[in-house]
């Protein structure tokens, strides 16, 4: 009988010239840019915690947790097999241990139990989280971001709010007041209407006080086995904002029925869905016909988790380029030590920090919003900026890192198709580019020291980098008779990020990141329509080494 050899040992099978996976690597102490956000914006203190999760974020077992939650996707489980309406989904273990990792850690309850600096570390906690996986950092998200909202309904905010910042996860299905934590969702998009939410026809019914029953569909209602919602409906008052649970208040199943579940482009380990109210027992939240105002307070701390989120997926995008790009030879040199891949990962590193430097300094905003005028008035107008800018620059990072990988990138198998996927999400949710842009000119109109406190953030950066300083003066064409209106919004959200970012930059960044951005995105005699492109001057290699994750 002919002797057989091991397959590892034919001479066609061997491995060489791959770099080895990017795991057990803490996503926080080799992040220099998010080292320094946090430090800057006043989050020094969370320091060691921030240290400990991103080593835990970053280890092989989170990162197998992640690829097992997004290959077995949520399903929807309507009925028993005795014809009981259920109305649950049903998620693999591993999105349960991510669920546990993140809220455990204070993703949404850093925010209003920490001392000093909540906001940042809540925006550094998501950010490592996102790094880990997308789809989970939405119930996160929606259960830090109701606070806010809560509050204009003290009675219910002292029921629920406890729940919500209790730093602890609870799968099980059962009424909140019997679980250790619950997690908060929002359901207001509907079908006819999409983000004119004044659209909306789901109705509400009073039957006593503050309680009411809800008959409409929503559209879009994201991790539909959160513990309860707010959501808008229409009473005789006009648009309404709601809470409704899960659970009525006798122990039974409320009327939330959950049509289907959403077949989504991204972010598959989270389940998205469509709901029907049929006859939902709800507790008002705000005033009547007050229900925009009222949840915008929820959206706007969403909307920071957008920005940052972005970020996340940047760097996120970013590291894997920078680890494989290190590890990977061609032509008999390192692909990190190729001229024309150097630039490319320089250029994706100085949009990926400024990224990072903006969404972190809007965190420091939402921190001193309540005790300090000016960061109130940033904050509100330099949300939606920072949400319209960030947002889409977003996917354009994702491609070109995953094109540095050549066709390895393309795999399913890696990282990169799941980071690419998701990456257009941060742009859609909470408004969409023309939503975002219409809400700058609203915030200008309504609220004009919003854009002075801005303009004053952009000033204080004048005098260090010379392009910087010509775009800071180029803005004043903005603001003469006709010039900004709704056809010219997106250009002047697109010249407002830019600018801000260049000031997050200047307050954050060493030398040669912030001259390479304000070199590379700001002279217009050398600007480039694609990453890599740059003919500015810009310090590629001291660039590099600061973003790769060593």
């Amino acid at each position: 009988m002919p002797h057989l050899r091991p397959l590892a040992d034919l001479e066609t099978h061997e491995v060489s010239n791959q770099p080895p996976p990017f795991e057990d690597v803490n996503l926080f102490e080799t992040d220099a840019a998010l080292v320094t956000a946090t430090r800057k914006n006043r989050g020094g203190a969370h320091s060691d915690h921030l240290s400990g999760f991103g080593a835990r974020c970053g280890s092989a077992e989170v990162t197998e947790w992640s690829r097992q939650a997004n290959k077995n996707s949520p399903q929807l489980k309507s009925f028993d097999r005795y014809g009981h309406r259920l109305d649950e989904v049903e998620f693999h273990p591993a999105y349960h241990a991510l669920m546990d990792l993140g809220l455990s850690a204070g993703v949404s309850a850093g925010a209003w139990n920490a001392k000093e600096a909540g906001h940042v570390l809540h925006s550094a906690l998501i950010y490592l989280m996102g790094q880990v996986d997308g789809g989970v950092c939405c119930p996160m998200s929606m259960t830090y971001a109701v606070v806010p909202a809560l509050r204009y309904a003290p009675e219910v905010a002292k029921e629920w709010e406890p729940r919500v910042r209790a730093a602890a996860y609870d799968p099980r299905f059962m009424p909140a007041a019997e679980k250790r934590a619950a997690t908060m969702g929002m359901a207001m998009t509907e079908k006819q209407g999409g983000s004119d939410i004044r659209a909306n026809t789901t109705t509400a019914t009073p039957i006593g006080g503050d309680e009411y029953e809800l008959v409409g569909h929503k559209w879009f209602c994201s991790a539909p086995m959160c513990d309860a919602f707010l959501t808008l409906a229409r009473t005789d008052a006009g648009i309404t904002c709601f809470l409704v649970p899960r659970w009525r208040p006798d122990g039974t199943r409320n009327a939330f029925h959950i049509m289907r579940l959403k077949d989504k482009l991204g972010d598959r380990s989270n389940a998205s869905s469509e709901i029907e109210y049929h006859g939902a027992w709800a507790r008002r939240v705000g005033e009547e016909g007050r229900g925009v105002k009222t949840i915008i307070d929820m959206v706007q701390h969403t909307r920071l988790d957008c920005v940052v989120g972005s970020a996340s997926g940047m760097r996120a995008a970013l590291a894997q380029a920078m680890w494989h790009a290190g590890h990977r030879s061609a032509f008999q040199k390192k692909l990190i030590d190729q001229p024309a891949m150097a630039m490319v990962l320089a250029d994706l590193a100085l949009e990926t920090e400024a990224a990072t430097a903006l969404g972190f300094r809007l965190a420091r905003a939402f921190d001193g919003a309540a005790s300090d005028e000016h960061e109130a008035a940033f904050m509100r107008l330099a949300t939606p900026i920072a949400k319209y800018w960030i947002c889409k620059r977003q996917p354009g990072v994702a491609y070109e890192a995953l094109e540095c990988h050549g066709g390895a990138g393309f795999i399913e198998e890696g990282q990169m198709p799941r980071i690419f996927r998701t990456s257009p999400l941060n742009a859609v949710w909470e408004g969409s580019g023309n939503v975002i842009a219409l809400d700058i000119l609203r915030a200008i109109g309504r609220e004009p020291d919003s854009l002075e406190a801005v303009m004053t953030e952009i000033a204080a950066a004048k005098g260090a980098n010379a392009h910087l300083d010509r775009h800071i003066a180029a803005l004043d064409r903005w603001f003469k008779p006709g010039a900004l209106n709704e056809a010219t919004a997106r250009a002047f959200a697109e010249d407002m990020g830019l600018a801000l970012e260049g000031a997050a930059l200047a307050e954050t960044a060493p030398d040669h990141m912030f001259d390479g951005f304000c070199n590379a995105r700001l002279d217009a005699e050398n600007k480039s329509l694609a990453y890599g492109a740059v003919t500015a001057k810009i310090d590629a290699r001291a660039i590099i080494e600061r973003a790769r994750p060593n």
